[in-house]
C-alpha cells in the first residue's frame, strides 16, 4: 500500500435536509460514486470518515473494499475527520489523497492524473487548481502528514496547501468541475451538468 485515500463524509447534510451522500448520482449514491471513482483512478486504499449518518454511509459502500474510520467531532471543523483519517493510515502509506464525498464531477481520470504527477515528481503535494481556486482532490506525501494533524479548521488543510504553494505541483481542472453539492439547487445542477457533459480532463499538469 502506497497511496491512500481519505474520504471526508462525516458531515450532517444540514443544507440539504437529508443525508446527501445517498443522492442518486449516475444510478449510484453519491459516497459510493466517489469512492470507486477513487479505486478505479488508482489509489490502494479508501479511507471512508463517518459521522452523522454512520449506519447509512456503510449500508451504502457494502461490498466496496474500504475501511471505515468514525471522526470524532462530525460536526465540528474538517480538521477533526482529517485527523483521524491520518491517524488511521498504516505506516506504509508514504501518500493520501484527500477527497470530499459531495464534489460528483470529480472523475477517475482525475484521480488517475493527480497520482501520475505525484509520481512523476518528488513535490511534497500536488494540488487541484479550478481556475484561481485551490480545492480537492489533494495529494500530501508524508512528509507534510505532521503539519496537517497539527492544523486545525476547515479547508482539508488549506493551512498547509498555502504553506506550500511554492513547493507544490499542481494540475488544473475546469473552474466547472469545482461544484459540490450542497442544496437541493445544487444537487438539480449536477444532475443536470452530468447529463450533457463530456469528462473533465482540464489542461497539462504543472
Amino acid at each position: 500500500m502506497t497511496t491512500a485515500a481519505i474520504v471526508l463524509a462525516a458531515g450532517a447534510s444540514t443544507r440539504m435536509g437529508r443525508n446527501k451522500l445517498l443522492l442518486d448520482i449516475e444510478g449510484r449514491p453519491m459516497v459510493r460514486r466517489a469512492v470507486e471513482h477513487l479505486l478505479e483512478g488508482g489509489v490502494d486504499a479508501v479511507f471512508v470518515i463517518t459521522g452523522s449518518f454512520r449506519d447509512d454511509v456503510v449500508a451504502a459502500l457494502r461490498g466496496v473494499p474500504v475501511r471505515f474510520v468514525e471522526s470524532p467531532d462530525p460536526t465540528g471543523p474538517t480538521s477533526a475527520s482529517l485527523h483521524a483519517g491520518l491517524s488511521a493510515l498504516p505506516a506504509e502509506v508514504d501518500r493520501a489523497v484527500v477527497m470530499l464525498a459531495d464534489m460528483p464531477h470529480i472523475t477517475a481520470p482525475m484521480i488517475r492524473t493527480l497520482l501520475d504527477r505525484a509520481t512523476s515528481g518528488l513535490e511534497p503535494l500536488v494540488v487541484s487548481r479550478y481556475g484561481d481556486v485551490l480545492a480537492p482532490p489533494l495529494l500530501f506525501r508524508r512528509a507534510l502528514f505532521a503539519e496537517l494533524l497539527a492544523w486545525h479548521g476547515e479547508g482539508c488543510g488549506k493551512a498547509v496547501v498555502r504553506r506550500h504553494a511554492d513547493e507544490a505541483a499542481y494540475v488544473d481542472w475546469p473552474e466547472t468541475a469545482l461544484a459540490d453539492v450542497d442544496t437541493p439547487a445544487d444537487y438539480a445542477a449536477a444532475i443536470s451538468a452530468l447529463r450533457g457533459a463530456a469528462p473533465s480532463r482540464g489542461s497539462e499538469p504543472k
